[in-house]
């Protein structure tokens, strides 16, 4: 029998170095790809860094903390004497000490750690983007393939170029290090799995991987939990945004820029899923551009409240200059919202023609969508109806992880011939 046809069983482990459930696009990969998996017959085991991914409980989780010197209730804590004595963790606070992100470079030690006196357990191990020099050892030893959502190299360029200063420069650039050895780990591992197309060509190109070594699995929506409400009626002029980062790559503030033009000519909010940084560069837009009045922050809630959000809003946006899916898109469709989107990365794969696609980094073209929608009432339900028969027939969990099985088979057959 075919290996891509095999009927029989896997026993898989997932990593994960940073893996929130709340937000973050690998924190509800994680979550859901274990899910579909399971569901599939496989069994599945998760090893995660932190916070905690809030598996299902039939998915068994083995934490591996580390420092976790980014947790926000105590973020850049100065660690004790008695965990520096831990190689690991000594390299850990070093790297976060000099403006670096080690943790993927750690967590791949640590997991090597932790599998290497248990790989007979497992079929593969399937790595969660960390292209640890420890995912590189686990392959010499056991079929490992990994899931690049999409190149960091894109994320490194926006983040150089959104700053003045060559000191907020060089420390992007310090932030970024860990790159050269996900380049690196990336090349020799026998495959990888990638969200879309536009994210297989970008990583080809930046990582120097041939494209067939990839699989292109898209994300699912998980449709239990995104879905229309018919009996809440949308608010007229009433705009959502499920992303309230400061990072570069996301794009508010192009968002923000026109709601500010906007709000010169027509009566509009705008409601934030999510909550800013204290003091950074959103809060600090807002008050220049005079649009308080405007913008309404929810803080975080629960998919219960999300999905009530999505089903009062009249559009959802999602103006990011870059994304290698775009979940946001994918979850407003799913709850029937029309959408606006940037054409940043895989965008457009995700949205079609269900939505209308605006370049990245223009506010005046977000502007000038979010008005024609608003002041067209049959066009946005239109649009909504599109999006969410799309999300249906093309983005399940139950297709990624039939995909993903797949791309398993053939990484263990590769692994059996050398």
């Amino acid at each position: 029998m075919s290996p891509m046809k095999d009927p029989s069983p896997m026993n898989i482990c997932l990593l994960s170095y940073r893996s929130n459930p709340h937000c973050g696009g690998q924190g509800v990969y994680l979550k859901n790809i274990s899910r579909a998996l399971k569901d599939l017959g496989h069994n599945v085991e998760v090893i995660s860094g932190p916070p905690d991914p809030r598996l299902d409980e039939d998915i068994p989780l083995h934490h591996l903390w580390g420092l976790d010197l980014y947790n926000p209730e105590d973020p850049f804590r100065v660690p004790t004497l008695k965990e520096l004595s831990h190689p690991i963790n000594l390299m850990e606070w070093l790297g976060v000490s000099t403006m670096g992100f080690p943790e993927p470079f750690t967590f791949g030690l640590r997991a090597y750690n932790y599998l290497k006196t248990r790989l007979r357990t497992y079929d593969i191990v399937h790595d969660n983007q960390s292209l640890s020099y420890g995912i590189w050892a686990l392959n010499k030893r056991i079929p490992t393939i990994a899931t690049i959502h999409h190149p960091i190299t894109v994320d490194r360029k926006i983040a150089i170029r959104s700053v003045a200063s060559p000191l907020k420069k060089l420390k992007a650039w310090r932030w970024h290090s860990f790159i050269g050895m996900q380049k690196r780990v990336s090349r020799t591992l026998p495959g990888i799995i990638t969200v879309s197309k536009s994210a297989q060509q970008d990583i080809s190109r930046d990582f120097r991987i041939p494209e067939d070594k990839f699989t292109i699995v898209p994300n699912g929506i998980n449709t239990k939990l995104f879905y229309p409400i018919d009996h809440i009626e949308r608010e007229k002029n009433r705009i959502i945004v499920t992303n309230s980062a400061d990072t570069p790559l996301k794009g508010l503030i192009f968002l923000f820029r026109a709601v500010a033009e906007l709000d010169k000519i027509q009566d509009i909010s705008l409601t934030v899923v999510g909550e800013p940084k204290k003091d950074g560069d959103i809060v600090k837009l807002i008050l220049k551009l005079g649009i308080g009045h405007r913008v309404n922050f929810t803080g975080r809630i629960d998919h219960r409240e999300f999905v009530q959000q999505y089903a009062r809003a009249a559009v959802a946006v999602v103006p990011s200059v870059y994304e290698g899916f775009g979940l946001p898109a994918g979850e407003a469709m799913a709850c029937g919202v029309p959408v606006i989107s940037t054409t940043g990365g895989a965008l457009p794969e995700v949205v079609g023609d269900a939505g209308i696609l605006v370049q990245p980094a223009n506010s005046a073209a977000l502007a000038g969508a979010i008005r024609e929608l608003l002041n067209n009432p049959s066009r946005a339900r239109k649009l909504g109806m599109a999006g969410y028969r799309r999300v249906q027939k093309h983005f399940t969990w139950e297709k990624a992880a039939e995909k993903t099985v797949a791309a398993y088979r053939e990484a263990i057959n590769g692994h059996r011939r050398i």
